[in-house]
C-alpha cells in the first residue's frame, strides 16, 4: 500500500482542524504554514474534503475550514478515502471485482486480507486519537515490532 502525497497532506490538515476546533474557522494558508504544505495543493485537497462532507467552509474575513464532525467521528480512512478514493486496489480495480486463475489464484483471498487489515488500522483510528497521540493498543503493537521500523 502506498499512502499518496494527496492523502497524507489531507491527513495532516484535518490534524492541524482538530487541534484548532475552538479557535474558529482556520484559513488555508495558516493550515498550509503550520503543516508544510504548498497551498495551491491544500486548497484542491481542501475543496475535495469539503465536497465529502468532512470539513466546513465559511467566506468572508473570519472565514476559513473547520471540521463538519467531531475529530473522535472522523477516522483516518475517512479523511484517505474522499481524497484518494478506495484505501487498497490492484490496478486501480477493488479486490472483490479481481479474478484469477491457475497458480495466481489465490493472490485474491490475499489482496482481500490485505485490504481487511487496513480498513482495520485506518478505521480504527480517529483525527482525535492522532491529536492526542493516543492510538489504539492493537496499531501501537504493532509498532513495537522491530522489523516495523527497517526497510527490507
Amino acid at each position: 500500500m502506498r499512502i499518496s502525497a494527496r492523502a497524507d497532506y489531507a491527513v495532516r490538515a484535518a490534524l492541524q482542524l482538530a487541534v484548532s476546533r475552538d479557535d474558529g474557522p482556520l484559513k488555508a494558508e495558516a493550515i498550509a504554514d503550520a503543516q508544510d504544505i504548498p497551498h495551491k495543493f491544500l486548497e484542491g485537497i481542501l475543496n475535495d474534503m469539503r465536497r465529502g462532507g468532512l470539513v466546513l467552509s465559511q467566506r468572508g474575513g473570519n472565514g476559513g475550514y473547520r471540521l463538519a464532525k467531531p475529530a473522535d467521528s472522523i477516522s483516518i480512512a475517512d479523511v484517505i478515502r474522499v481524497v484518494d478514493g478506495p484505501l487498497v486496489s490492484v490496478r486501480g480495480v477493488r479486490p472483490p471485482d479481481l479474478s484469477y486463475t491457475g497458480p495466481a489464484e489465490s493472490l485474491l483471498p490475499l489482496w482481500i486480507a490485505l485490504r481487511s487489515n487496513v480498513r482495520a488500522i485506518l478505521d480504527g483510528v480517529t483525527l482525535a486519537d492522532v491529536a492526542a497521540a493516543n492510538l489504539p493498543a492493537g496499531v501501537s503493537a504493532l509498532t513495537d515490532v522491530p522489523d516495523a521500523w527497517t526497510n527490507p
